[in-house]
C-alpha cells in the first residue's frame, strides 16, 4: 500500500511578514502525522487569489490531500472562500443550518446580526460544508480526481475543532493510510554530529521500513524512529527491537525514553523521589521555575523560585556572602553553590537548582566571555556544580541555560552526578 501525504497550506499576509506565528502548520502535521499520513509540503502564501489558485495546481500533483487555513473571515481581506468557489467551478448559496447557527450565537451574546456576518453562511455549492461548532466560519470539503481540498478557519481553537471532530476521521475512513509508528528518545550533552558519528552503523543495519530522524533543539537532540507497513503489529514489533538498540547505544547522554518536554520529566523525577524542588535564578530571569511550573500539578513538588539578579538579592534572600561576590564575582562557581544552598534553606525544598552567569550581548569579560554559566544542583548531603560556555545570543544562550540546569537537575536527583 502506498503512503498517503498531505500538503498543509496556510493563507494571510501577516503570516509572511511575521506579524502572526504560524502554529497551525505544526499541530496539524503531528495529527496527520499520528494517523499515518506524511505530510508532503507545508506552504505560506498571502492573501492573493492567483497565489493560493497557483499553490493549489502545484500541489494537487504531489499529494492525496491539501488541507488549507485561514482567509475565511467576514472582512475583506478574507478571499479565500471566493476563490476555492472559484477554482472548483461553483456558485456561493446559502446554507441554512450554518445561518441558523450564527444567528443563535449573535443572539446569546446580545449582538447584532450583522449582513458582514451573515456573509459566513454563505458557501460554495460544489463543496460538503463541515460544521464549525466553535465559531462563526465552517469548514469546506472539496474533492477532485480522487484529490481532498479541506478549508479551514486560521484560529487555531477553530481548525482544532473541525480536525479533531470531523476531517482526520473522514481522512483516514477515505484514504485507509498503512500503519505508521513512532519511537523518540531524548538525548543531552553531545552534539548531533557526534551522536550520528555514534550511529553510523545502527542506522546502516536498519530495515527499509524503519528510518531514524534527528531532531535538534535547545540543549536537547530528538532521536526518532518511525516505522511504515500495512501490517501495524510486525511493524511494531520490529520497531520495539531497533528501539532498544538505539537506547542501549546512547544510554549514557539519554534523559527519556519517550517523546516529553523537560518539564515533563522534572515532573516524573520529583514524583518519584517523592521530592520537593526549588530554584534560584539570576541570568535565566525565572525561566526555569516558569517551565517546571507549565505542568498541571507542579504544585506537589515545584515550591518557588528566588530571581535574584542584583547582588542585593543573592545577599540578602539567598544568604551569598558578600565577600565571595567581592573576591570571586557573581558568575562563579563559589556563587552558584552559596546561591543553591541558599535556596534549599530559604524554600525548606529537598532539592534545589541555582544559575548564574552572563547572557550577553555585553557584560562579558577575557576570563569570563558571554555565554559563560554556572549551574548548581544540590540536596541537604552534597552539591554538584558545572560550568558551561555557549557563545551564543542572549536568546539562546538563555534557552540552553534553562534546559542545562533541567538536565543536570534530573540526573543529580537520579544520583548520576
Amino acid at each position: 500500500m502506498e503512503k498517503v501525504t498531505a500538503t498543509i497550506i496556510t493563507i494571510g499576509d501577516e503570516l509572511l511578514i511575521g506579524q502572526t506565528i504560524d502554529t497551525n502548520s505544526a499541530w496539524m502535521a503531528q495529527q496527520l502525522n499520528a494517523a499515518g499520513i506524511w505530510v508532503h509540503r507545508r506552504v505560506a502564501i498571502g492573501d492573493d487569489a492567483n497565489a493560493i489558485a497557483q499553490a493549489l495546481d502545484e500541489e494537487k500533483s504531489k499529494t492525496n490531500i491539501i488541507l488549507i487555513t485561514g482567509g475565511l473571515g467576514p472582512t475583506a481581506d478574507d478571499i479565500t472562500k471566493p476563490t476555492l468557489c472559484k477554482y472548483f467551478g461553483g456558485k456561493l448559496v446559502e446554507h441554512a443550518p450554518t445561518k441558523a447557527r450564527l444567528i443563535e450565537m449573535m443572539q446569546k451574546r446580545g449582538l447584532a446580526t450583522l449582513d458582514r456576518n451573515m456573509q459566513q453562511a454563505m458557501v460554495p455549492d460544489v463543496c460538503t460544508v463541515i460544521d464549525n461548532l466553535r465559531g462563526t466560519a465552517p469548514g469546506m470539503w472539496f474533492e477532485q480526481n480522487g484529490k481532498v481540498f479541506v478549508s479551514m478557519p486560521g484560529v487555531p481553537f477553530e481548525m482544532k475543532g473541525l480536525m479533531e471532530a470531523s476531517v482526520i476521521p473522514a481522512l483516514v475512513e477515505k484514504f485507509q493510510p498503512p500503519g505508521l509508528l513512532h519511537k523518540t528518545l531524548l538525548t543531552a550533552g553531545m552534539g548531533e554530529s557526534f551522536v550520528a558519528e555514534r550511529l553510523v552503523d545502527f542506522e546502516a543495519q536498519l530495515p527499509g521500513n524503519i528510518k531514524l530522524a534527528y531532531l535538534p533543539s535547545f540543549g536537547v537532540l530528538k532521536l526518532r524512529l518511525t516505522a511504515n507497513g500495512v501490517d501495524k503489529i510486525a511493524a511494531e514489533k520490529e520497531l520495539e527491537i531497533q528501539f532498544h538498540k538505539l537506547a542501549a547505544l546512547v544510554e549514557d547522554i539519554m534523559v527519556a525514553d519517550e517523546d516529553i518536554s523537560m518539564a515533563e520529566i522534572v515532573a516524573q523525577i520529583m514524583r518519584k523521589a517523592g521530592a520537593s524542588i526549588g530554584t534560584a535564578e539570576s541570568c535565566t530571569g525565572g525561566g526555569i521555575g516558569a517551565v517546571i511550573s507549565s505542568i498541571a500539578g507542579s504544585s506537589d513538588y515545584f515550591k518557588g523560585g528566588v530571581t535574584s539578579y542584583a547582588n542585593e538579592v543573592k545577599t540578602g534572600i539567598l544568604g551569598v556572602q558578600e565577600n565571595t561576590l567581592k573576591l570571586y564575582g557573581a558568575v562563579s562557581e563559589e556563587t552558584a553553590l552559596e546561591m543553591v544552598n541558599g535556596a534549599l534553606k530559604v524554600l525548606h525544598t529537598d532539592y534545589a537548582v541555582a544559575v548564574t552567569g552572563i547572557m550577553g550581548p555585553g557584560g562579558g569579560s577575557d576570563d569570563k566571555p558571554v555565554g559563560t554559566v554556572w549551574i548548581a544542583t544540590a540536596n541537604n548531603k552534597r552539591a554538584y556544580t558545572r560550568k558551561y560556555e555557549w557563545r551564543y545570543d542572549r536568546k539562546r544562550n538563555t534557552a540552553l541555560t534553562i534546559t542545562a540546569a533541567l538536565v543536570q537537575l534530573k540526573r543529580f536527583v537520579e544520583a548520576k552526578l
